[in-house]
């Protein structure tokens, strides 16, 4: 079982290299507003849930001066995300809450937008840029079944809102009062979100790190399993880190697995989530290539933990490819090509 990552995970500024390929692949873009921008306030009040419990967000308030600046510039925002910059939408969008969370690394700030026109609701998030946050944002874009929307400026990082049920709600609440053929479901989708996840090497998947999207379909329900948090793209040293099964909070689901699947069953799933990421790679080949050739050359973990990283894996694989890596980018692009190699180890107990 891994143990909780260090709340103080080493930031690494995005280097030249990257902050290219960026620009060159429409994440970069000027903003009128930073992060630190949004430390100015004033006055915050904790923020509770419908049970009056606390959310470990706080609803924070400006002067008016700067409240008005800040408005503009955070609906400015929310018009990139979501209209690519058109202006004519700012008119029917208003700022009505601004929360700031002090829990974890990234202490990031959560927007919540209104439109006038049907009172309907969004959120985006600002937070402070990490290069190894930004990799696995685009390691999601590029891997996983959804797209996701970001975009960088200097240190600021705007991330669109991935709606789902918060993974530790849907294991506590919802998971016990689906029928067997749902539980079978949310079983298999939880296979493929471990294998996408130690595929790519996205660590730290416990329960509150992901949500579950929840489609109604013709009989029973579809459920998405979407990772929300990616601070630890492959900085941790340990395997058993990059496995969500392993996690004590994602218990309830694994225990749902061994009741309902047999290790053939889950293998099968296994294989179709590789043959689904190799897919995806080939789809967009050229933004992959570019993306691990500037990981490959950049620093986001230390020299021990891909010592260490790197030998387990060689372990776990049975292959001695995982010697010459000498980056945490290095490392990721041989665990992604031994699924082209067809041979990418992983059974359903290890």
């Amino acid at each position: 079982m891994p143990d909780a990552p260090s709340r103080k995970k080493t930031p690494y500024k995005i280097q030249q290299a990257l902050s290219f390929y960026l620009s060159a692949y429409g994440r970069h873009t000027s903003l009128s507003i930073e992060y630190e921008d949004l430390l100015r306030y004033t006055n915050s009040t904790a923020l509770l849930d419908a049970n009056g419990e606390d959310t470990l967000w706080e609803t924070v308030y400006y002067s008016p001066q700067d409240m008005q600046e800040i408005t503009q510039a955070l609906k400015q925002i929310y018009a990139l995300l979501k209209t690519d910059g058109n202006i004519n939408v700012l008119d029917h969008l208003t700022v009505a809450r601004i929360d700031f969370c002090t829990f974890g690394n990234t202490q990031p700030f959560r927007v919540r937008i209104i439109n006038r026109l049907n009172d309907n609701y969004d959120h985006f998030y600002v937070k402070r840029a990490d290069a190894s946050r930004v990799y696995g944002l685009e390691l999601e874009y590029i891997l996983s079944p959804e797209r996701l929307v970001y975009l960088v400026d200097g240190n600021t990082l705007i991330e669109e809102h991935v709606a789902g049920i918060p993974g530790d709600d849907f294991v506590g609440n919802y998971l016990k009062t689906e029928d067997e053929f749902n539980q079978i479901r949310i079983a298999k989708e939880f296979v493929k979100f471990n294998e996408r996840c130690f595929v790519r090497l996205l660590g730290d998947m416990r329960a509150y790190n992901y949500v579950v999207d929840v489609t109604p379909d013709i009989e029973g329900s579809q459920f998405r399993i979407r990772a929300i948090d990616f601070d630890q793209q492959s900085y941790d040293g340990r395997k058993s880190f990059y496995l969500p099964k392993y996690f004590k909070e994602n218990n309830p689901i694994i225990f749902l697995g061994i009741k309902h699947m047999s290790p053939e069953t889950m293998f099968q799933y296994q294989l179709e989530e590789r043959s689904m990421i190799a897919a995806r790679i080939k789809a967009e080949k050229r933004r992959f290539e570019d993306l691990i050739e500037v990981m490959q050359h950049d620093r986001i973990s230390t020299p021990t933990k891909i010592q260490q990283l790197r030998t387990e894996l060689a372990e776990h694989h049975n292959t001695k490819s995982f010697d010459s890596c000498e980056s945490m980018g290095d490392v990721v692009y041989q665990n992604i090509d031994l699924i082209f190699q067809k041979e990418f180890r992983q059974s359903s107990g290890g």
